[in-house]
């Protein structure tokens, strides 16, 4: 048994890149020595901003590969085929054999066993790897004619402690590498992956990313527990950090409090994306003053502190001097700004759009019976941020600037958050707008992208979403369903697409209606999905859904979804599914035509006119409900049928030779039937899930 260990050196690879080679170059290896039969014990992926190391431990040092009987055509062929089958295998004609099969006689010969270094495996494998390597974005340089990450210095392989020796276009593989990314003079040679990490440790690089990375959390903890501080979760930030050092040194720093002023959105991006900081908190959540840094070696003289405090210090003068600039800037005058701004080829500016989001969020103001007025002004001057220097420097900032300048500038509280929150929810793990006027605008906001990029065919692909209308038609989704209300959308969808044609922007999908129908379908078919309801309950209520009634659709795929496996959802379902499948049957080898007309006179039994009352009594339940249904009830309500459907069943003779009591009986099941659907398409739904 012996270890395979490989290094490739190169120039920093950046951390997203990084993660990537190290995933799918160990994937390939496995492959490999699955198809080769070759097995090892341990293995795993190293990396480090200049180092991607591969280590396969306890491999098997030769494979042993068994004589096989190779048929070649049959003896009656031409002599050509024979002998395009002797020279293809390099064999002589004395080697065949015959043999009679299943389909005939054939030419056979018996290959000899053979034993095959895993070594020699490897130098043939590896530069073919390295070549085959997909890079996301990669690069060449000088004169060399390899594309790699960045520029790769060096290959150390070694296998059994022994080299490997191959070449990779202008690079010959060795068992050293260098010590030092910053004098590349230096080289050490190493016959195994534990004595490299070993001398590495002792250096103060850690090659496993995954130790860095708890070596920065207990750093972490250390000064945050000391200082009675916190860090928000920020998994993102953390993995890049990991992936952008090898000798990690974690330093508390601090700013000026004067800073603190300045909207904490503004501090936490300055120090997070630009600087890759950690900004701290006090136990209330108050972002403070001191922030936590991972730097790539040790600050013995305190300059590495002393540096990264005058570097954000220099970011946040130039965020404050912005703010102080900004926020005294009229926003009703700047809406005409937003004229000189392109919101899309063919879509006009934003000026157009947010004349559109006036009228679009005053129609919805109706509906949630709120200031029409104050819909309309949170729409005139929530794009206005865009013209703003702040917004400008951090993209990130926009909706949430706005509400900022908004506020202190002396608009309603109602009307700024309405702003801060116009672009949400982001995802599924965003928090949707809660109060009536930021849901306004929020919906508003997002009919009219999906209504724009659909009608100008700017439609996501099966791979693509470059404009991620599915995020944003998630958005609509989660904010009605999550706000509980029903909104009419498809009068929002015609309405917004007459909007367009209003400002004189042609929008040329015909099927523009049916193809947002379908969109916005899906996405409640995902959104279901994440929800985790099952899926014949999604399929039954996307069959008989209206995007007018989102939230009720959802609302009772969820309590069906919540009792479907207990006894009263193992009642409400088998009791449907009973009656449907004798109206199927009874009806499929029929020429009797439903009329939907069920004549009590003619009943014979108690029973049928006990199950008929039951009908009447769900029936006129449906009647008396509006938009105020409670699904629990009505649950119950189907549930406690049961007894006298299945009286009905049990003694009851529907395939009655009376063709008139035949029919009637039928006539009733269908009454049934038609009932139960009134919740939910029943039809679609399985017992037991199966």
């Amino acid at each position: 048994m012996a270890e395979f260990f490989l290094e490739l050196f190169s120039e920093e690879i950046p951390a997203g890149l990084q993660k990537d080679l190290r995933n799918k170059l160990l994937e390939e290896f496995q492959n490999f020595f699955l198809e080769k039969s070759i097995k090892s014990k341990k293995c795993f992926s190293l990396s480090t901003p200049n180092r991607l190391i591969i280590v396969f431990e306890n491999l098997d040092k030769q494979i042993k590969i068994a004589s096989e009987k190779i048929r070649g055509p049959k003896t009656s062929a031409p002599e050509e085929a024979l002998e395009g089958f002797i020279r293809s295998n390099n064999i002589e004609k004395k080697d065949l054999f015959k043999n009679e099969t299943e389909k005939g006689e054939f030419y056979f010969y018996k290959t000899k066993s053979k034993s095959l270094k895993t070594s020699d495996l490897l130098i043939e494998f590896i530069p073919k790897l390295l070549e085959n390597y997909q890079w996301k974005k990669s690069m060449n340089w000088g004169e060399f004619d390899l594309n790699w990450g960045r520029p790769l210095k060096s290959i150390l392989a070694v296998f059994d402690r022994k080299t490997l020796n191959f070449e990779f276009h202008h690079l010959s593989s060795s068992n050293s590498t260098y010590i030092d990314k910053d004098f590349e003079e230096k080289k050490k040679t190493f016959a195994d992956f534990r004595s490299y990490e070993k001398y590495f440790k002792k250096q103060g690089s850690l090659v496993d990313q995954d130790k860095r990375k708890e070596f920065i959390k207990r750093e972490f903890s250390k000064i945050l527990n000391k200082r009675k501080l916190t860090i928000k979760d920020n998994p993102r930030l953390f993995d890049e950090v990991i992936n952008i050092i090898d000798n990690p040194n974690v330093l508390l720093c601090s700013f000026n409090k004067r800073f603190l002023s300045i909207p904490k959105e503004i501090l936490t991006l300055t120090m997070q994306s630009h600087q890759k900081y950690f900004p701290t908190f006090d136990n209330n959540g108050v972002i403070t003053n001191e922030f936590l840094i991972v730097s790539n070696k040790k600050d013995q003289k305190g300059l590495i502190k002393i540096g990264n405090e005058r570097v954000i210090e220099a970011r946040l003068s130039d965020a404050e001097f912005f703010w102080n600039k900004d926020k005294t800037q009229n926003l009703v005058k700047k809406i005409s700004e937003l004229k000189l701004m392109n919101f899309f080829k063919g879509l006009g500016t934003y000026f157009d759009k947010v004349q559109r989001l006036r009228k679009l969020g005053g129609i919805i103001s109706d509906e949630l019976l709120i200031s029409k007025e104050k819909v309309e002004l949170s729409a005139s001057i929530c794009k206005t941020d865009l013209t703003s220097n702040l917004v400008g420097e951090f993209p990130e900032l926009q909706g949430i600037m706005g509400g900022y300048f908004a506020l202190h500038q002396g608009f309603d509280r109602d009307v700024s958050l309405a702003i801060t929150e116009q672009y949400l929810p982001i995802g599924l793990d965003t928090h949707t707008p809660k109060k009536p006027f930021s849901v306004a605008l929020s919906v508003s906001d997002k009919i009219d992208t999906l209504v724009g990029f659909f009608g100008i065919n700017e439609k996501p692909t099966s791979s693509k979403d470059p404009f991620a209308l599915r995020r944003t038609a998630l958005g609509v989704i989660r904010t009605i369903i999550e706000n509980k209300k029903n909104f009419k959308v498809n009068d929002l969808l015609s309405y917004s697409s007459s909007l367009y044609q209003d400002q004189g922007y042609n929008l040329n999908n015909q099927n523009l209606q049916k193809e947002l129908n379908n969109f916005l379908k899906d996405r409640f078919r995902y959104y279901m999905k994440e929800k985790k309801i099952r899926i014949d309950i999604i399929e039954a209520t996307i069959s008989s859904f209206s995007l007018n009634n989102l939230f009720s659709s959802y609302e009772k795929a969820n309590r069906l979804n919540n009792i479907i496996n207990n006894q009263q959802g193992i009642d409400i379902i088998l009791s449907y599914k009973r009656a449907s499948n004798i109206l199927d049957n009874e009806l499929k080898n029929s020429e009797i035509e439903m009329t939907n007309t069920t004549d009590p006179g003619i009943f014979k039994t108690d029973i049928e006119k006990n199950l008929y009352k039951k009908i009447n009594e769900i029936k006129k339940y449906y009647s008396n409900i509006n938009n105020d249904e409670n699904y629990e009830q009505s649950l119950t309500i189907l549930a406690g049928a049961k007894k006298d459907i299945f009286e009905f069943f049990d003694n009851v003779k529907v395939n009655e030779e009376n063709e008139t009591l035949r029919k009637n009986r039928l006539e009733l099941i269908n009454m049934l039937c038609k009932t139960f659907q009134n919740f939910i398409n029943f039809q679609l739904l399985k017992i037991n899930n199966e």
